[in-house]
């Protein structure tokens, strides 16, 4: 049969970079396997390195995902249609890849199967970059919290002519009363601060503010 050709493949975590595919083809008959050059790059060989075949390909399966992936490639050979896998494999570098394979069973003259055709894409350093990116903003979001609620505690502190722990406190007191975030009731006197007609609303906020805090506190002695 002809070579097989690779495919462009494009991931946005990765910018102009591509990331690895390749195509496969495995003949039913004879059991013979004919791979593009992505997939030998994916399983960390170079054509001509080896051939190929059955026991090789699900040698290069993770162990945890080989036997499912051995059951659903026994079931499409056998009733046709289609498939798609996500799974692992270790390349014979050392290195193990998170790929997604897929593809769809070939049916002869007579309708049975006489080959499985489909394509391996590496989505290794897609997923990598991606959790990293989540890990990055899930940071910054952190930060830019603390930031505003330091911003709402420190203009309580200067209208109110209160120490750091009962300006956070009067702020959780009123997140509770409110029943909302507490980053949420800092961002609203945060932005009542910065205002260029806010002094009026700013005042009664934090008036209401300082009457949810003695709220609280004649709540608790009334508990006790």
């Amino acid at each position: 049969m002809t070579e097989l050709s690779d495919l462009y493949t494009y991931s946005s975590a990765l910018g102009d970079n591509e990331c690895v595919a390749g195509v496969f083809r495995m003949d039913l008959d004879g059991m013979t396997f004919h791979w593009s050059e992505g997939m030998y790059q994916l399983h960390g060989y170079q054509r001509g390195e080896v051939v190929p075949t059955r026991d090789l390909v699900f040698a290069h399966k993770h162990p945890e995902d080989r036997e499912r992936c051995e059951e659903i490639t026994a079931r499409v050979a056998e009733t046709g249609g289609f498939f798609c896998m996500y799974h692992r494999i270790n390349d014979a570098k050392g290195h193990t890849r998170r790929v997604m394979t897929s593809g769809e069973a070939i049916l002869g003259d007579d309708g049975s199967v006489v080959a499985l055709e489909g394509v391996m894409v590496d989505l290794t350093r897609t997923l990598q970059r991606e959790t990293e990116q989540t890990a990055r903003d899930a940071v910054a979001g952190a930060t830019s919290t603390r930031t505003v609620i330091d911003q709402a505690r420190g203009i309580l502190m200067g209208l109110l002519k209160l120490g750091s722990d009962e300006a956070f406190q009067l702020l959780v007191a009123t997140s509770s009363h409110r029943n909302v975030k507490l980053v949420v009731v800092a961002a609203e006197l945060v932005q009542l601060a910065n205002s260029v007609d806010g002094r009026t609303y700013l005042d009664r906020a934090v008036r209401a503010i300082q009457l949810h805090g003695r709220s609280r506190d004649a709540g608790g002695r009334r508990a006790g």
